[in-house]
């Protein structure tokens, strides 16, 4: 009975001792609100059809199935803002070749002018 005792004594202590160290851990790396979290994105992914991505073993077309798509959108959106800056440019042309023949109508107007006056 003594030794039941002492071992009944020794399992609660070794009970509450494990129960501190896991509270102790819990509060240090704030496993609570990560398991909030995790819990969160599980069911948020159970409403998903489309199976989630898994990593093929190989890292030059995993890079690639991930990086493609990007580079893609990327150039429509350079090639677009390219189309735009061109169209800019040719309007900016079209008003400097404007802005030149006027100048050149002016020189002719003031040569004539200055003609006249002599």
């Amino acid at each position: 009975q003594l030794t039941r005792s002492i071992y009944d004594q020794f399992i609660s202590q070794l009970q509450s001792a494990i129960k501190e160290e896991i509270q102790e851990v819990k509060n240090e790396g704030n496993l609570e609100g990560l398991f909030n979290s995790l819990d969160k994105i599980v069911e948020e992914a159970k409403d998903r059809e489309e199976p989630a991505w898994r990593p093929s073993g190989i890292p030059e077309e995993d890079v690639r199935s991930a990086l493609v798509p990007y580079l893609l959108k990327h150039r429509s959106y350079l090639r677009k803002v390219l189309r735009e800056k061109e169209e800019e440019n040719r309007k900016v042309a079209q008003s400097v070749l404007a802005g030149r023949d006027r100048i050149a109508e002016l020189q002719q107007l003031i040569q004539a002018r200055k003609e006249a006056w002599q």
